[in-house]
């Protein structure tokens, strides 16, 4: 069916179909709505989110849902079944989603002026739609559920997901009780992307791997080459904590969550050592404390002033670097002797020097000035 001049409420859903903030407000109407869905990283409810909202908008131009549009409702309730989610959990977003989708489509119509015996048929029509695609996504759920329900791998990432949890469960193959693990964590959701990783994971050694809270996670008996993996260094930010048996590694689980969002914030990427992330986790769940420290260590800095930014850049190098300049010069493509200039002109325009040896708490104000850069240079770019 082409749209026509009649067909007013379909035209304001395709014009809508592709609003990035009317696909972010449905979003987050869906993840408000449900925990489990809310606990899946953003873009893959905003993934899901645009493909149905477009078939819909297909499916009334069509007359009805086509059979690329059912798959793509299909796969909404596959994925959320191996991603663990209830089917309830998953419609309670996506009623959701469409609830607020509608109220912003009717709003947007009687702004227009078009007449509410329009905009009643088309909601109507998206019901008849929605419907269809409801029972494709349960069925598909279903099917997932079974299918998984059938196989020794779904028993072995229950026991994953309960032991990092921190549930009381019996630990069997392939981990031994005695045995001492890895947790590895990571955003990673895509199931396709999670299976490349699970096979390197599990290349190194004995290890459990599976989808936990939406995302892959593995115990893991030896940690892969990092180079081997992935995008090697610029592959997925997975966070590895030290070894611990299975009964102790839910407070791990935790604390490796806290340091993947800390990683990712700060842009890593790669497989990373818990225990290498602290002070940045530290750091990043104390944003107050740090806000301080941006406004007192480098108050003489203007974040509107490109030249204090470089400035600000250059201290921060110079610390992750040991307080060595070539090492920093070579980190930021410049002379030895820039580098030497900008950090006397940051302490010049701060008062306090960056690195104080004769200091009884170099280590700390090492790790203050650290903390206070990340800040404010955060400020400065946003």
């Amino acid at each position: 069916m082409e749209v026509g001049e009649g067909d007013r409420f379909l035209r304001l859903l395709i014009e809508h179909s592709d609003d990035p903030a009317v696909l972010e407000e449905t979003v987050r109407a869906a993840r408000s709505k449900s925990e489990l869905v809310a606990a899946l990283p953003v873009e893959e409810t905003r993934r899901h989110t645009r493909a149905l909202v477009r078939g819909v908008a297909a499916a009334l131009r069509g007359g009805g849902p086509g059979e690329d549009v059912l798959a793509a409702a299909g796969r909404l309730g596959s994925d959320r079944a191996r991603q663990g989610v209830p089917v309830a959990a998953f419609l309670d977003g996506f009623q959701a989603g469409r609830a607020h989708l509608v109220r912003t489509l009717i709003a947007e119509g009687r702004r227009a002026g078009v007449p509410d015996a329009v905009l009643l048929d088309g909601v109507t029509r998206i019901d008849e739609i929605t419907t269809a695609l409801v029972h494709r996504m349960v069925h598909a759920h279903r099917v997932a559920e079974l299918e998984m329900a059938r196989t020794v791998r779904e028993g072995r990432v229950q026991m994953l997901r309960q032991l990092l949890h921190g549930e009381s469960v019996p630990v069997l193959a392939p981990l031994d009780p005695s045995g001492r693990y890895h947790c590895v964590v990571s955003d990673v959701s895509d199931p396709e992307v999670a299976a490349r990783l699970e096979a390197e994971l599990s290349a190194a050694g004995t290890a459990l791997c599976g989808l936990v809270d939406g995302r892959l996670a593995a115990l893991v008996a030896r940690l892969p080459d990092p180079r081997g993996m992935t995008g090697g260094p610029d592959g997925p930010l997975l966070v590895a904590a030290p070894p611990a048996p299975p009964a102790g590694v839910a407070p791990l689980y935790a604390l490796g969550r806290r340091a993947l969002r800390a990683g990712a914030a700060a842009g890593l990427t790669g497989l990373r050592e818990l225990t290498g992330l602290a002070l940045l986790t530290a750091a990043e769940g104390e944003p107050e404390l740090g806000a301080l420290l941006a406004a007192e260590l480098p108050a003489g800095l203007d974040p509107g002033d490109p030249f204090h930014v470089e400035l600000a850049e250059t201290g921060l190098a110079y610390l992750d670097h040991g307080g060595r300049i070539e090492p920093t010069a070579a980190a930021l493509h410049v002379h030895g002797n820039t580098v030497k200039y900008r950090i006397r002109r940051l302490q010049e325009l701060t008062g306090r020097p960056l690195l104080d040896p004769s200091s009884g708490a170099a280590v700390e104000r090492a790790a203050h000035w650290w903390w206070a850069l990340r800040r404010w240079l955060a400020r400065a770019r946003s």
